[in-house]
């Protein structure tokens, strides 16, 4: 993955960069020792690495604003992280740049329950959102795999989602308002905690941008009531395309499931070794929820389960008790790490139609065996946010790049049957050079034209979301 040379001028003022921003920073939030930088030289994407010039960790706001304007001042790039967990390369710095990390920033700054939002620092993590409201009756509903670590700040940045997004959406849909500074260090707020904006929607150009156009330092959330209840059901089947097709038999029906997430038989297996979740021996499973009263429950699951058998599924087992629903979401909530544990992997999010779910995982199983890695499918099935964990050496010569080629193709894939290169994870670095697969150059000009208004500089996470030359190219324009 080719990543643009360091810039040798501002290479060569690093001291003085640090020696400004200690004028508006304590000394422990300045980092800039490279035995200490290291630890910021990756995000989740680890097949990749640069350290920083600097990282720095601002507390508040206000020292964002200040941060920003030195390194605006100084010409030098600003890489925002939030709990570095992006699987596309979207936290990876240059060694140009300063990471602008927003951990220290985990406030919770203001609850309103009759309104139902809550206000907190970008650098709070998704879990501890509901973590703070949970007393009251009352959870956020976006619900990424990594929760226990990743911060609203990267799924604003990503636009995440999550097992639960198929009935409440992704973090657009319970965002309403954020605190962001722009790259010369102006503060602006856009939203808030009314439901809709006066004027131009501009939140819903910032969710999801990446970090191309401001630092989000605050975000105002929409909580939710718990629901009366939920209960899942696990299903297994001897055929990937009839597992698949059972999904898309479910969404037709009408029925509205909180949650539908597919795994194949090298997820089922690395799971069943790692967390024994006592999930059956098949080639894929499905773990439907519903949610609402009894009586609710007992209607939607009675429709599933009559679609479920019309399928012929080897297994069927519907939870009658707390503990067995959280014994069947433990596998599906345990399977990245599980997965890592066979080997290393680079993990995928192409989104396709749920229609498409049936061609896509036959076509996915014959390039795995074109490639020769193995590939295990978990995913959120009933948005049709794949996520492929392809397999490889990362010791052995050759391998990545091998595993990027099938990976690309799979991507491409998803946009020839009318989805989209990314579901939640970004494009990042990952998918740069795949833009103009989904964009013609017109439409990657007129999204690089929105970038010119809030960041004329191009100082803001180089080296993403754009093709690299197209960037560069902006870049020197903006010099």
């Amino acid at each position: 993955m080719e990543m643009p040379a360091p810039n040798p001028a501002i290479l060569a003022k690093k001291d003085q960069v640090v020696r400004r921003l200690l004028s508006v920073l304590p000394k422990r939030a300045v980092i800039h020792d490279p035995t200490e930088t290291r630890a910021y030289e990756c995000d989740a994407l680890t097949a990749y690495k640069c350290p920083p010039l600097v990282a720095v960790l601002p507390s508040t706001t206000e020292e964002v604003a200040a941060v920003l304007r030195i390194c605006h001042e100084e010409g030098v790039p600003v890489v925002p992280r939030g709990a570095g967990t992006s699987l596309a390369g979207g936290a990876l710095p240059t060694a140009d740049s300063v990471i602008l990390g927003t951990a220290r920033m985990n406030a919770v700054l203001e609850t309103d329950y009759d309104n139902r939002i809550i206000r907190v620092q970008s650098g709070r993590t998704n879990l501890s959102v509901s973590g703070a409201v949970e007393e009251e009756g009352f959870f956020y509903a976006p619900d990424p795999s990594s929760q226990l670590a990743c911060a609203i700040a990267g799924n604003i940045a990503m636009n995440s989602g999550g097992a639960h997004c198929l009935k409440y959406g992704v973090t657009t849909n319970n965002l309403l308002g954020v605190t962001m500074v722009m790259m010369d260090g102006t503060v602006v707020e856009i939203g808030g905690a009314h439901l809709d904006a006066p004027v131009y929607d501009l939140l819903g150009v910032i969710c999801g941008s990446e970090g191309q156009l401001g630092v989000v330092t605050e975000a105002t959330l929409r909580i939710l009531r718990k629901p009366e209840g939920a209960r899942p059901v696990l299903m297994g089947f001897d055929d990937t395309e009839v597992a698949g097709q059972c999904v898309s038999d479910i969404i037709k029906a009408g029925v509205l499931p909180v949650a539908i997430e597919y795994m194949d038989r090298l997820c089922i297996r690395a799971t069943e070794d790692f967390a024994k979740a006592g999930y059956p021996d098949c080639e894929a499973l499905l773990i439907v929820e519903v949610e609402g009263s009894d009586a609710e429950i007992d209607a939607q699951l009675g429709t599933i389960l009559q679609i479920a058998r019309r399928h012929n599924p080897v297994e069927l087992r519907e939870s009658a008790s707390a503990e067995e629903s959280a014994r069947i979401w433990l596998g599906r909530k345990s399977a990245f790490g599980a997965m890592g544990s066979i080997n290393d992997y680079i993990c995928l999010d192409g989104t396709i139609p749920v229609s498409s779910l049936p061609l896509v995982l036959r076509r996915i199983g014959e390039l795995s065996l074109k490639y020769g890695l193995d590939v295990g499918n978990v995913f959120h099935a009933g948005d049709g946010n794949m996520h492929p964990l392809i397999l490889f050496d990362a010791n052995k010569p050759g391998d990545l790049e091998k595993c990027e080629k099938f990976g690309a193709e799979i991507l491409k894939l998803c946009v020839e049957v009318g989805g989209c290169l990314t579901g939640e994870h970004g494009v990042g670095i990952e998918k740069r050079d795949l833009m103009d697969t989904q964009f013609l150059a017109e439409d990657l000009e007129i999204q690089m034209a929105v970038k010119d208004v809030f960041d004329p500089s191009w100082l803001l996470n180089p080296a993403k979301v754009f093709p690299l030359g197209a960037s560069a190219t902006r870049r020197e324009r903006a010099a």
